[in-house]
């Protein structure tokens, strides 16, 4: 799968280290955060990268500082590549991040809304679009910068919080190489209609600046290429996803991202995930159902416990031996919507624990932090995988899990995932808003007989290790010697 190395720069908002400070002053380097930089983690090993990231926390805007923004960074192999820090005005970072990016571009992508009553967008909203607005300007100049030093290098930006720089890098630089993943859904063309006019219109020029644009599946492709024939009058040729505008041609794709199957098997035999691995087996209920995932309302994890606690009203016989291991991140607590759903995330649980539990058993057990090790060790554990999303741009624990499990646990999955594309046919489908769907699923999953559980977990782990992360970036890179960067016409 690896081609020719080559060079590469990489644009996303959050970048593939932190930093702090140790007793005695000095930088230390921490791991970057999210499924995004995990997923691309492997590209620096691959070829040579220029990483161009927000300097996030005050710690990384001082290592930018004294570093001059760019220096060499080390990957998890000991391989080089360089790291540009744009350090961002706090205020409009904050508009930027808090307010346009989460929640509006999240919240209209995933379709979490309550339309009856918000949004109501006053002069806050036209505040952080101007604030989102000069982030995008200030990764475009850093790119140009880039580009400057080598105009032949291809440009690869991620995800929604980057909708607005390629448009003002493609101003600058006409010829060169851009492409965009967008790592989330993408919503039919009335979704959209929430934000004024003149935004979803730059949004969507901003993408089609790109000589590619891709997706994760193309259920979110096709309505990507819906939107832009109504949002800004592009032409669409479905057949082969080229799409036409402003005098240029955009190919659209779609590529679901995979886990590095090689980092993960690493995983599973370290210390740390060893040690919580040997605590959980101890205190292990007959039959386990996990659900790991960030406190984000898209996840739909009170209404995963609500299911839970349905299928306890109907199955008795299964209270006292079945548990529910709930591992949540807690996720932008800085925005209030989010604050809010983790308060009911813990009624719930509270709720549901008091009206089944007893002093030797609790239906739900519900741990609150960010510890990677402990969800490795859990995903070798669980009989039943719970990912009930909303809506999902992939949802990579539904591909983490089932390649580290143990016991061949069962999938119930979300029809409303990226990854049910992909991993459907050997899951439990469910839809996310049905309780008693969901329910069914769960006693379907820990009814099922081991034969017919080995069949479909071992089927989802040959998938995986066919198509893996090195797949996934060889993917996106065939796509760029697709196209040619002037593409007019």
């Amino acid at each position: 799968m690896r081609g020719p190395r080559r060079k590469l720069i990489v644009v996303s908002n959050r970048g593939p280290v932190s930093y702090d400070r140790d007793e005695s002053g000095e930088p230390v380097t921490r791991r970057g955060g999210g499924g995004l930089v995990t997923a691309l983690r492997p590209l620096v090993s691959l070829h040579e990268v220029t990483w161009i990231a927000s300097a996030m926390t005050e710690e990384d805007r001082r290592v930018a500082a004294e570093r001059a923004g760019v220096f060499e960074e080390t990957g998890r192999h000991g391989e080089s590549y360089r790291l540009r820090l744009v350090a961002h005005d706090p205020a409009d970072f904050d508009r930027f991040y808090n307010v346009f990016a989460n929640p509006i571009l999240w919240f209209l992508q995933h379709r979490l809304w309550d339309l009856a009553r918000t949004p109501s967008h006053g002069p806050a909203l036209h505040e952080a679009w101007a604030s989102y607005r000069a982030v995008n300007e200030a990764f475009a100049e850093a790119v140009v910068e880039e580009l400057d030093g080598d105009p032949e290098t291809a440009v690869w930006f991620h995800d929604y919080h980057l909708y607005l720089a390629p448009r003002a890098v493609r101003a600058a630089r006409p010829d060169a190489v851009l492409s965009h993943f967008v790592h989330i859904p993408w919503p039919d063309v009335d979704s959209w209609s929430v934000l004024p006019r003149p935004m979803r219109e730059a949004i969507h020029q901003g993408l089609l600046a790109n000589d590619v644009v891709g997706f994760h599946t193309r259920r979110w492709r096709d309505a990507f290429l819906g939107s832009a024939a109504e949002v800004v009058g592009a032409v669409v040729r479905a057949g082969d996803g080229v799409v036409e505008h402003d005098g240029r041609r955009t190919l659209v794709t779609a590529h679901p991202i995979s886990v590095d199957i090689g980092e993960f098997d690493e995983l599973a035999s370290t210390p740390a995930v060893l040690a919580n691995d040997r605590e959980l087996a101890a205190d292990r209920p007959e039959g386990l159902i996990l659900r790991v995932d960030r406190t984000d309302p898209s996840k739909n994890i009170v209404r995963g416990f609500r299911a839970f606690e349905l299928f306890l009203e109907r199955h008795p016989e299964r209270r006292g031996s079945v548990s529910m291991l709930a591992l949540l991140d807690p996720s932008r607590q800085d925005i209030p919507e989010y604050g809010v759903y983790l308060e009911e995330i813990e009624r719930t649980v509270a709720d549901v624990n008091e009206r089944f539990g007893s002093s030797s058993w609790q239906p739900i057990r519900l741990e609150i932090r960010d510890d990677f090790p402990r969800s490795v060790a859990a995903y070798k554990q669980y009989d039943v995988l719970l990912v009930n999303a909303v809506f999902d741009g992939l949802n990579l624990v539904a591909k983490e899990a089932p390649l580290l499990n143990e016991r061949d646990g069962v999938l119930v999955l979300s029809e409303n995932t990226g990854v049910f594309e992909e991993l459907g046919q050997w899951s439990l489908p469910v839809n996310p808003f049905d309780l008693v769907g969901q329910a069914d699923a769960i006693h379907a999953a820990l009814e099922l007989g081991a034969t017919e559980r080995r069949a479909r977990a071992e089927a989802i782990r040959a998938y995986l290790r066919e198509h893996d992360v090195e797949g996934w970036l060889a993917a996106q890179l065939r796509d760029l010697d697709r196209v040619s960067s002037p593409a007019a016409g």
